[in-house]
């Protein structure tokens, strides 16, 4: 198996050591205004400026790169990012220990916030950072913070389903009148979250059980998000699990794609969320805390509810049009920082022949 098909499939299981290792040196570092190299043609990361903000980005360039340029216009703070997979960088983190040149994780999910958090490598963030965000959002510990938001829903296909006949929880869809007409994608890392969720609010028996309730009723296979959406619009399936900003992106360029969201009562309607803390290796910690405080002012969280089409997670803040405000979905009471238990997820997935 291919070593990049490997990371995918483990996602955050970044215990093993030798996945640290094989994982310290293979993403670039770029100011926030420069070009990307392949992270496979990149060579080591430079040695970082002393003056420069290091931030470890497990969000890609195209999605806070214009960001970043703000922060260091606006501010006047050099900042020297590292792009990559977000469990690639966390495995580099854990392997640079005390040595590690970063003073800013961004994640791409809060998994990989709690296995940094678990390692104890986070500062803990001031009450006047954490309190611009809810609870269920950042962590409990104050390690971490949640910068944006993504929900799990059921999207569905408006002319073969009709509303009234909607599953009210993602566990209905293990009955036999769904059979073969339900996407999924299981070698996603936000799906392998959303079964990370399920084992801790719903218990390991239980999700073995819709697991192999779902395998058995012969669910769609596809590689991630953005096909299950277009396979939604061709009609090819009825019902697809995904993150909602697929759907959204997919609408912006074909309005009369002939699908729409469906929120579940249960964890099927899962919030997750991409977030950052400090480490504590950085000696940037005071431009470190500007840039969180950045990323959670009224024009960043903006920029996430317009741009990139995510849930903004401070209070206030005007959302897309049609957009079910977070208030109104029953997304499971979890601490998001438990998801980084993706290596059990992945040894279940397995397990009952999911992967």
């Amino acid at each position: 198996m291919k070593r990049r098909k490997v990371l995918s499939l483990m996602g955050l299981a970044i215990a093993s050591s030798s996945l640290a290792i094989a994982c310290s040196n293979t993403t670039p570092t770029n100011t926030a205004g420069s070009p990307s190299a392949s992270p496979a043609a990149s060579p080591a990361s430079p040695v970082a400026d002393a003056d420069a903000l290091v931030v470890y980005s497990g969000r890609s360039e195209s999605l806070i790169g214009e960001l970043l340029k703000k922060f260091e216009t606006e501010t006047g703070t050099k900042i020297q990012v590292r792009y990559g997979d977000t469990a690639e960088l966390a495995a580099a983190l854990l392997e640079e220990g005390n040595n590690s040149p970063a003073d800013v994780f961004f994640a791409q999910d809060a998994g990989a916030l709690g296995a940094i958090q678990k390692a104890d490598k986070f500062t803990q963030l001031p009450d006047s950072v954490l309190n611009k965000v809810a609870a269920t959002y950042r962590s409990p510990q104050g390690a971490w913070v949640g910068i944006s938001g993504r929900v799990r829903t059921v999207d569905y296909n408006v002319d073969l389903v009709p509303e009234a006949e909607l599953p009210q929880s993602v566990f209905d869809l293990t009955d036999p009148k769904w059979k073969g007409k339900v996407g999924w994608a299981p070698t996603n890392g936000s799906f392998q979250a959303f079964v990370t969720a399920m084992r801790i609010s719903e218990g390991e028996d239980r999700t073995r059980e819709w697991l192999e309730g779902m395998k058995a009723n012969e669910a769609k296979v596809y590689p991630k998000n953005v096909p299950i959406v277009e396979a939604l619009g061709r009609g090819e399936i009825s019902l697809g699990l995904v993150n909602h900003y697929y759907l959204d992106r997919a609408k912006k360029e074909n309005p009369s794609l002939p699908v729409m969201h469906h929120f579940t009562n249960d964890v099927g309607a899962l919030v997750n969320v991409a977030g950052v803390g400090i480490l504590k290796t950085a000696d940037q910690s005071e431009a470190a805390q500007e840039l969180i405080n950045f990323l959670l002012s009224e024009e960043a969280q903006t920029y996430f509810a317009q741009e990139t089409e995510e849930y903004p997670l401070v209070q206030g803040i005007a959302l897309g049009e049609g957009v079910k405000p977070l208030s109104e979905i029953q997304t499971p009471d979890v601490d998001l920082s438990n998801l980084n238990d993706l290596e059990g997820t992945l040894q279940l997935l397995q397990a009952t022949g999911v992967l």
